[in-house]
Parts: structure tokens; C-alpha cells; sequence
């Protein structure tokens, strides 16, 4: 079974070699970095990973439909999908890995079976608003729907490389194509780190999640007629 991890990464140099690292234990590496001011290219190339670069930033949705596009084309069974700033933790690639038979969509979910450790109080708030959202939508009774640490069924990637949205939104939109298209969706418990990686997220995405929100009640709500 071939497997590969896709690391979405946006000026990540003081994360990104010890991230590779941690992959390449268990997987083949790609990083996609999307437009990065820093070393991060050159640091990921030093350790180990392929690289993909986006000659501007346009997005972490459009770096992860980079990596699933590349994925697909070199026959990839199964796609990892860890964030670039270390955040996640590599060596939970095999304990996620033991949950992928029969599932389309694993996601690591840092509310299953804990409380997730130092999670700063508007992202612990805000998760808990979107997956409510997410559950009405798409049925699934998921914990954690914005957690980047997720792993695909190579039967789901090819769906998920024609969704739109480019930036922060397009994971939430990954479970509801899940959704339409009767995928198997799963969850494992994973703890997560946080420190002084920098967030990227901006008014515009705030106002964009919002309008994303509005056409999901308006979906269901069509669903229902």
C-alpha cells in the first residue's frame, strides 16, 4: 500500500524540517508550499520531501488540491493530510492509519475521548459553532470538523480536487461532498500542540465562512422540500 503525507505549508521555516521528519517515518512526503516568503521550500527539500510551490498564496484549500491532484497521479492508496506548523504530530500517522479500513475520510479530532490540551478559548468556541453546523448538514456525527490532521481513501480523493473554495472553507466543504456522494466517514482521537504559530485567517475568510454557513442552511433546507 502506497501512502503519502500532503503538508499544505504557508511561510512555515521554524515547523516545517521538524514536520518532515516526523512524516517520513511512516510515509512518503510531500509538501505543497503555497507561496512562501521564507525558506520554507528549500528547508523541506533538505529534509527529505518533494516539494510543490504555488508561485503566489492562494489558499490552504488550493495547496491541498495540489497535493491530492500529485497524490492521484502517482497512484497513492491513502493521502495524509498534516498542517505545516506543527500542530499535529507525525507519529500519530500509524494509530490513524489503523482506522482507515473501510473509510473514505478519517479525521483526527482533538474533542474525542479528551479535552483538547491548551486550545485557545475563540478556536475551542468557533470549532464548536461549525461542527454543530456541519452535523445538521451532512448527518455525520463527528466531533471535530476543522482538524487538518485527516487521512483520504483513494476512492474519495478524486472527489474532493473539484470543490471551489480555495481557502479555510473548503475542509468544511470536503464533508459535505462527503455527504452527497454516501461516503464513509470516521473519526480517532489525537492531541494537538499549540504554541506561537501565527494564524492566517482574516476578516475576508471570517465573512466568506460566513456566507459558506448561509448556503449550507440553504441546502439543507432545499433538501427538505
Amino acid at each position: 500500500m502506497r501512502i503519502i503525507t500532503i503538508v499544505p505549508a504557508y511561510n512555515e521555516e521554524k515547523a516545517i524540517t521538524n514536520v518532515v521528519d516526523g512524516a517520513k517515518k511512516h510515509t512518503d512526503v510531500l509538501v505543497v508550499d503555497d507561496g512562501s516568503l521564507d525558506e520554507t521550500e528549500n528547508l523541506a527539500k533538505n529534509a527529505g520531501a518533494k516539494v510543490l510551490k504555488h508561485t503566489k498564496n492562494r489558499g490552504k484549500g488550493a495547496a491541498i488540491k495540489t497535493g491530492l491532484k500529485y497524490a492521484i497521479e502517482e497512484d497513492y492508496d491513502i493521502m495524509v493530510l498534516v498542517d505545516g506548523d506543527g500542530q499535529h504530530d507525525p507519529q500519530c500517522i500509524p494509530l490513524l492509519l489503523d482506522g482507515m479500513e473501510g473509510v473514505d475520510l478519517l479525521i483526527g479530532s482533538r474533542f474525542l475521548d479528551m479535552a483538547p490540551q491548551n486550545m485557545p478559548l475563540h478556536r475551542r468556541f468557533s470549532n464548536g459553532i461549525t461542527t454543530r453546523l456541519i452535523r445538521f448538514v451532512t448527518g455525520y456525527h463527528i466531533t471535530d470538523s476543522q482538524c487538518g490532521f485527516r487521512m483520504i481513501s483513494k476512492k474519495a480523493a478524486p472527489l474532493f480536487t473539484g470543490i471551489s473554495y480555495n481557502d479555510y472553507v473548503y475542509e468544511s466543504e470536503v464533508l459535505c461532498k462527503a455527504s452527497e456522494n454516501d461516503l464513509v466517514v470516521a473519526e480517532k482521537p489525537i492531541q494537538c500542540v499549540y504554541g506561537t504559530e501565527k494564524s492566517y485567517v482574516r476578516t475576508r475568510h471570517v465573512v466568506h465562512y460566513l456566507m459558506f454557513t448561509l448556503k449550507l442552511l440553504v441546502r439543507k433546507m432545499l433538501r427538505r422540500i
